[in-house]
């Protein structure tokens, strides 16, 4: 029997990215919209973003309760009546909310543009939180976390957000039981009114535009003024924790949950795409370092992976894998350890290449069609920036030298300074 031979294939690097610029314009009451035409099929994504996210909290919860509320029954429709006709039309409508923003995300075919433009201004700004599904949702959502907290991947996250950015800042304040007692319509219909404002709106449009939106969105959303103007101290204060290894003991538990990582630049910052290749080579892809090591040789875990995430107010990275107790110590320190070569260590150019390649793909997945193209634009939009930081992201990727990853990883992942945070058995 002949012996399986495994042949890579030929590998080619992508071309240039070339990324369409959106169109733009105001509606009456000044609230940008962001138009992407792409797409053959006619379909359309309409995003409404509004800055209400949890940084935006002064209760716990409040921010995402109220997101989740909005299609629970509005001025003239009840929840059914809402719910019913959106499956009617076959609009898809998704709620989300994150650390710094939330809204809704509905898609639809475009013969439908006028009825959902409707039904999406009743979820937006004329909400009345009944109390009934207020109550019927936080039971849900206690049942839910009293779930989830038996799991050491969220207590040990929950805990390394708290230690990276302090547990009094919108994005390290850990919620606790008794907070799903504390919201009432009175409070969402509060937060609503100062946030789900015109002023805090943006609209981001993709797909085979209709040609008549501009003139329905400015129909059915460029007469909408603030009740109030409400402005706040936008100040929040990152404060890390002092203690730098935390361990949150969870009886009987046959796996450990490990976070390593810290508070870092976002976007913004012109290092920002480099720390990306750095990240990408540490733990950011399945041939990466962390999981050749961790996973293929030492057999540790099942996976193992390195995020660098950009928030508003700042960025963090963090290394999460879970391990058997027994393999805890020496994951932690083959974890280290690689962090050390980054940074004494260059990185070879065929290991470079390899890297190169698999980012040159994800560059151009993150632009393969309409919706992808909307994504990409709003994660850079919500920074201040346009497609020149995809441009330069390119650049550095094709660019980037052995000298400078070591460089960016003495900077970036000074040990003393990484939080170290794991959930398990003692």
């Amino acid at each position: 029997m002949n012996s399986l031979q495994r042949i890579q294939p030929p590998v080619f690097p992508a071309e240039k990215v070339v990324i369409p610029e959106a169109g733009h314009f105001r509606l009456n009451n000044g609230v940008p919209v962001f138009l992407i035409e792409a797409g053959t099929e006619d379909i359309m994504r309409v995003e409404f973003t509004f800055r209400a996210g949890l940084v935006n909290e002064y209760l716990p919860l409040v921010a995402s309760t109220t997101n989740m509320m909005l299609s629970e029954g509005s001025q003239n429709y009840s929840s059914e009546e809402l719910n019913r006709i959106l499956d009617y039309y076959g609009v898809f409508l998704n709620l989300s909310v994150d650390k710094d923003r939330a809204g809704i995300v509905v898609f639809f075919l475009n013969k439908h543009i006028d009825k959902v433009l409707e039904l999406s201004r009743e979820i937006l700004f004329r909400p009345v939180f009944p109390e009934a599904e207020l109550s019927s949702l936080m039971k849900k959502r206690l049942s839910w976390y009293l779930v989830n907290r038996e799991k050491v991947q969220n207590l040990a996250t929950d805990n390394f957000f708290e230690s990276v950015f302090g547990k009094h800042h919108p994005y390290g304040h850990q919620v606790l039981e008794s907070d799903f007692e504390g919201l009432n319509p009175a409070i969402l219909s509060d937060f609503h009114t100062k946030y789900y404002t015109p002023e805090n709106l943006a609209i981001i449009v993709s797909g085979k535009i209709y040609e008549k939106t501009s003139d329905l969105l400015n129909f059915y959303f460029g007469d909408i003024k603030s009740k109030i103007i409400y402005t706040e101290d936008p100040q929040n204060i990152l404060k890390g924790e002092k203690r730098k290894k935390v361990h949150i003991v969870k009886p009987g538990s046959t796996q450990t949950a490990i976070r390593i990582g810290s508070s870092t630049i976002n976007k913004r910052h012109p290092d920002y795409t480099g720390l990306k290749i750095l990240d990408s080579i540490l733990g950011g892809y399945f041939g990466s370092r962390l999981m050749k090591n961790i996973r293929e040789e030492k057999g540790f875990t099942y996976g193992i992976s390195s995020t660098v995430t950009s928030l508003d107010l700042a960025g963090y990275k963090v290394i999460s894998t879970d391990v058997n107790q027994k393999n805890l110590k020496k994951t932690i320190d083959e974890i280290y350890s690689e962090i050390r070569l980054l940074q004494s260590v260059p990185v070879s150019k065929e290991e470079l290449q390899v890297v190169r390649n698999y980012m040159s793909g994800e560059m151009v997945r993150m632009f393969d069609g309409p919706f992808a193209l909307a994504e990409s634009f709003r994660s850079t939009w919500e920074f201040g920036l346009d497609n020149g930081y995809y441009y330069k992201l390119c650049e550095k990727i094709r660019t980037i030298g052995s000298d400078e990853i070591i460089m960016l990883a003495q900077t970036y992942y000074n040990i003393d300074d990484l939080f170290q945070i794991t959930a398990g058995s003692k």
